[in-house]
């Protein structure tokens, strides 16, 4: 019986409410690339692009949407000619540096290389 109760307990596992809320928006492709690139400091869009090798002008548009919502990033629209468009971190979006150094420095450990860029 000690068996079945045990099973029963593993059973009823589940993973943190927070881990999942973090990773539903973390976990998607380019979140983290946008936010890293955010932590030195605010970007004009193009600047972001040019900064994130692969991402499409449409699915940067659409992760600042995202990350704007959940209250990491603020657009800032400044008048033209010709207009501009700056993203920057809040302090809940900065507030994620800590976290991000961890899993960049998990990763040059555990992960194999890859073949990104060097340099600026």
């Amino acid at each position: 019986m000690a068996a079945e109760q045990s099973h029963d307990v593993a059973a009823c596992k589940q993973v943190d409410d927070g881990i999942t809320r973090v990773f539903q928006l973390l976990g998607k492709r380019w979140t983290g690339p946008i936010v890293s690139v955010l932590l030195t400091g605010p970007a004009y869009f193009v600047s972001l692009r040019r900064a994130i090798p692969g991402i499409s002008e449409r699915m940067l548009s659409d992760r600042l949407t995202e990350l704007a919502a959940a209250g990491l990033v603020v657009r800032e629209v400044y008048e033209g000619p010709p207009l501009r468009v700056v993203y920057r971190l809040t302090e809940a979006g900065a507030a994620l540096e800590p976290a991000l150094t961890e899993l960049g420095g998990w990763a040059k450990k555990y992960l194999a290389d890859g073949a990104g860029p060097e340099g600026c």
